[in-house]
């Protein structure tokens, strides 16, 4: 199951763009935690934090306690994350609040084993990956880190499903209605030659030139 991540925040008391300009002075990132018909808890974090759980991917499905100075102890998503368009660094972090009981939207990455002994890819098939994460609704107790999906029997032609899941941890994915494709096995590309052109049409044979000094054929004179 996914682990939850605490998180030190400090409080700030005003919204709107200038309380956030004057947070990005103070070397901080402003943040919003929103959610479960609660009102929203204005933080500041250390962008030493934030970039932290960027680097390690799949920050979308992880839990987090957002705990603030001389307040309470969020527990909730985080949903989206603003960067500076010059620099790259984050500006701005939106999190959910989680409500007691209630199903969250998460995406989930999908992974790939036995990719090595796969039957399909040592015949010189090659995986077509459709999806590589899977939106699910989940228990935020158990959103699971990934989603495993075992190539060991998987031949060419092999189509890799939803049904195809090892562990789906109770989730229930957000395409409902159909067992939808994540990968599949294909067969391998085969690149033809161009037959080689057809020789053009031989050119007529021109007719030799008179030698030097030899007597042009008589064109038709008169009888003598």
């Amino acid at each position: 199951m996914v682990q939850t991540i605490r998180i030190e925040a400090e409080a700030r008391e005003q919204a709107g763009k200038g309380a956030a300009r004057a947070t990005r002075r103070q070397g901080l990132v402003p943040a919003v935690i929103y959610g479960a018909k609660a009102e929203a808890t204005l933080a500041a974090l250390d962008p030493r934090d934030v970039m932290k759980e960027l680097h390690k991917g799949g920050w979308q499905s992880h839990l987090y306690e957002v705990a603030v100075k001389g307040g309470v102890t969020e527990r909730c998503l985080m949903r989206d994350v603003q960067f500076h368009p010059v620099t790259d660094r984050p500006i701005h972090v939106d999190f959910q609040r989680l409500a007691p009981g209630a199903r969250i939207r998460v995406k989930v990455p999908v992974h790939f084993i036995h990719e090595d002994t796969c039957p399909g890819i040592k015949a010189g098939g090659v995986l077509n990956v459709v999806r590589r994460e899977v939106e699910v609704l989940a228990e935020p107790e158990n959103v699971p880190e990934a989603f495993e999906v075992d190539l060991s029997e998987a031949q060419i032609g092999a189509g890799l499903r939803w049904s195809s899941v090892k562990d789906q941890f109770g989730t229930k994915p957000a395409i409902v209605g159909r067992d939808f494709m994540i990968a599949s096995v294909a067969a391998p590309t085969v690149v033809e030659e161009a037959p080689a052109a057809a020789p053009g049409p031989v050119e007529a044979t021109k007719q030799k030139a008179p030698a030097a000094g030899a007597a042009a054929p008589a064109k038709g004179g008169k009888k003598k």
